[in-house]
């Protein structure tokens, strides 16, 4: 079934959404944490989504939670060229134009960066974990990402596929939540995806036009 939507601008998650970089990362704190000798494997209960530094302050001495940060990201950054696009994420972002989508990520600017860029992505704005005083599923990232396009968070979509990232995309009043991927209740977001290959720019003089052809449509 394939079904039409008109918004003003775009906010995309990265990991996950735009850039195929979970495998990467979870290996990376596999690693990170055998190191450390923690005894647990801290990809098993990870809240993609939310900032890093806010989950590895549950895992190590407060003392220790920036230097441990640090380290990550260093590695993560090192490491950012292996990843690759989202299907369909490229042709995606390259038929919107360039000043109405942003990119609002968890990750740090740094990282966030070198990443969608391996990936084939040249996002003009991003709004990163850098930014903002509180992360997803705090508001706030989406209400920044709107404020960068200079919209009403009612006039944008969010293309999301963390529970986390979801619920800031609802508490910041977003037009439309595209869920991507298999990790979200379907309930919980307006069209649900396997991948951006299900999702098109439609030529349009009247705002942006997306068309959608998922498996299973929500309809709201």
């Amino acid at each position: 079934m394939t079904h039409t939507v008109t918004v003003d601008g775009i906010l995309f998650d990265n990991d996950g959404v735009l850039v195929n970089s979970i495998p990467v990362a979870m290996r990376i704190w596999r690693e990170w944490a055998q190191k450390r000798s923690l005894g647990v494997d801290p990809t098993i209960n990870f809240p993609h989504g939310m900032p890093a530094r806010d989950y590895i302050a549950t895992l190590v001495p407060q003392d220790e939670v920036d230097s441990a940060y640090q380290a990550l990201d260093e590695t993560e950054i090192a490491h950012a060229h292996e990843v690759d696009a989202i299907p369909g994420a490229v042709e995606l972002t390259t038929s919107l134009p360039a000043d109405r989508w942003v990119v609002v990520t968890s990750a740090g600017r740094d990282l966030a960066t070198a990443r969608v860029r391996a990936a084939g992505h040249e996002p003009q704005q991003m709004v990163s974990v850098d930014d903002v005083t509180h992360g997803k599923p705090h508001p706030e990232p989406y209400l920044r990402g709107a404020q960068v396009l200079g919209l009403d968070p009612s006039r944008v979509a969010v293309f999301e596929d963390a529970p986390t990232g979801v619920q800031a995309a609802r508490a910041a009043g977003v037009a439309l939540v595209v869920g991507v991927g298999d990790q979200l209740d379907p309930s919980t977001v307006d069209v649900l995806v396997q991948d951006l290959t299900q999702v098109r720019r439609v030529p349009s003089d009247e705002g942006i036009v997306l068309e959608f052809t998922p498996d299973d449509p929500v309809e709201k």
